[in-house]
């Protein structure tokens, strides 16, 4: 990060690919005097790759001078945690409800993708996995460790 002094510290959360003028984008910028096509250009190309629909958070840095830093992170916990439930929303009645199921397998494949992450580089993998446990629990989503076995029929006599 520069010396230069900072105007701003903006915080947004953009689909991937689909950084354009309108809100929530262009507000944000506009009122730091910020360039919203350079910026929108950069986030999409960087992007591009991802699908549409994967948000991404945004942490942008605006300096006196009107130019800007920004770096993206990974996609929230909730919007993995959903898509590994195959739901599209969490319960209305978290703790009363379950809406749906993730394994323990799930939650080790989100926490490895989160610690990749400036905010988790020190958190211990456990801790991270814990957080995304609880993050799921709050959702109405249920942890299971390990995959209910499946009982056979019982023989006929």
């Amino acid at each position: 990060m520069s010396k230069r002094a900072v105007l701003a510290k903006i915080r947004i959360v953009i689909p991937a690919g689909a950084a354009k003028p309108a809100p929530p984008v262009g507000p944000a910028l506009g009122q730091h005097g910020l360039n919203i096509m350079s910026f929108c250009k950069d986030f999409n190309a960087k992007t591009s790759e991802l699908m549409t629909d994967v948000p991404i958070p945004v942490m942008l840095t605006a300096f006196k001078d009107k130019s800007f830093e920004w770096e993206m992170s990974s996609p929230p916990a909730a919007y993995f945690i959903k898509k590994a439930a195959g739901v599209r929303q969490g319960s209305v009645e978290p703790g009363h409800k379950s809406k749906g199921q993730i394994t323990l397998k799930h939650v080790y494949k989100i926490a490895e993708v989160k610690w990749k992450d400036k905010s988790y580089i020190n958190f211990p993998v456990r801790s991270t996995v814990l957080s995304i446990m609880s993050t799921a629990k709050a959702m109405g989503i249920e942890v299971i460790t390990a995959p209910k076995a499946i009982e056979a029929p019982a023989a006929p006599k």
